[in-house]
């Protein structure tokens, strides 16, 4: 399993207090309404991640954004 990046991290924040599965709904939710490029290439690099590890891995990863 690929690390997320400091930028996945950060936009996973904004989901935070989520299960795994209901992360990957709501960002799938928001690409539509993101303007931006990088960020919806972004959300998919999450959203792929996201979906290839399992609750138990998704529970070891820290959810703390960065500066």
């Amino acid at each position: 399993m690929d690390k997320f990046t400091v930028e996945e991290i950060n936009l996973m924040c904004v989901f935070e207090g989520q299960d795994r599965m209901g992360m990957v709904a709501d960002i799938k939710n928001v690409i539509p309404h993101i303007q931006d490029n990088d960020m919806v290439e972004l959300a998919g690099q999450v959203l792929g991640k996201l979906e290839a590890m399992s609750d138990e891995e998704f529970a070891q990863v820290a959810l703390e954004a960065a500066e």
